[in-house]
């Protein structure tokens, strides 16, 4: 028997409004466990970060965040500046379920819980984006506003298919950026592109063939920078990338480095973790081993 207390973070709205429905049974899953769980349900933007920072004051042994990866992003920015952080579990109940997907942690909510309560943790590093905090994936240029161009409604009905939708629009009006990287270690890059990637994870927009070799806990970023090109060559080389064949081919820059500088005097929005993070200039940055999740001990990939 376990005998914590947990802080359930939660959204409402979170995959077809799933977490709703399953409350009463994750509440008496944990329970059974001797894991004495409290709720949060999430009432707007920022209420998250406000919650999970207030459980960390209020001393709370872990926090558990149910939702999507717009839940956890948020939950996140409450807990990366406070010190000795207590462990993170996820519940991935949203629409791509990025970063679970990347930590193997199961889509199944009885099988996420699973792992909560097996207690094995796993350090993870968490990037810094000017102010604001990140753990799977920072990004710019006009695709990747996409992510907050689909209505939280239209993400709820249809679910990922909603991306994709909007991303056949989007691609209709692609467009370069003019851009200036400086990265430690690496060294300079300017010119146009159409987007940027900072990658802590191997699980990019329900893709893990992006950034194949990225991995949350060695002390680096992978960054994927897409020269400018037209849409019959972007439409190749989205092709590739689905195959995980992209990183050789000319139109693309692959590089790691724990800091990262980015410049552009053009109008440039901010992705973090699927969230608007704010517009340009930005210096991203690495907090190796910042954090403790919750997961499967044996390593092995169970998200289904």
């Amino acid at each position: 028997m376990v005998n914590k207390r947990a802080r359930l973070i939660y959204n409402p709205t979170s995959g077809r409004e799933e977490m709703k429905r399953r409350l009463p049974d994750i509440l008496q899953k944990l329970d059974q466990a001797g894991i004495e769980a409290s709720c949060h349900a999430t009432t707007g933007e920022g209420d998250a970060t406000l919650a999970a920072a207030e459980a960390v004051e209020r001393g709370y042994d872990m926090i558990i965040a149910a939702g999507g990866d717009g839940t956890l992003y948020e939950v996140i920015n409450g807990l990366a500046e406070k010190p000795n952080l207590p462990p993170l579990g996820i519940l991935p109940l949203g629409t791509t379920n990025d970063f679970a997907r990347a930590m193997g942690i199961p889509r199944h909510w009885e099988y996420a819980c699973d792992l909560i309560i097996q207690q094995y943790t796993r350090p993870i590093d968490v990037g810094k984006a000017n102010n604001r905090y990140f753990i799977n994936i920072a990004g710019g240029g006009s695709l990747t506003e996409l992510t907050y161009d689909v209505p939280s409604k239209l993400k709820t009905m249809i679910g990922q298919l909603a991306y994709y939708m909007k991303g056949l629009e989007k691609m209709t009006r692609l467009r370069p950026t003019q851009l200036s990287f400086e990265a430690a270690g690496v060294g300079g890059f300017d010119g146009e592109f159409m987007l940027f990637l900072i990658c802590n994870s191997n699980s990019v927009g329900g893709f893990e063939k992006l950034a194949p070799d990225s991995k949350v806990d060695d002390g680096l970023f992978d960054v994927i920078l897409l020269k400018k090109c037209n849409l019959a060559e972007f439409i190749r080389l989205a092709t590739m990338a689905l195959r995980g064949e992209h990183l050789n081919d000319s139109h693309f820059i692959h590089f790691r480095t724990s800091e990262l500088k980015v410049t552009t005097p053009d109008y440039v929005q901010i992705n973090l973790d699927g969230e608007y993070g704010g517009r340009l200039p930005f210096t991203f940055s690495v907090l190796p081993s910042h954090l403790q999740i919750f997961t499967d001990e044996t390593g092995i990939s169970t998200y289904r």
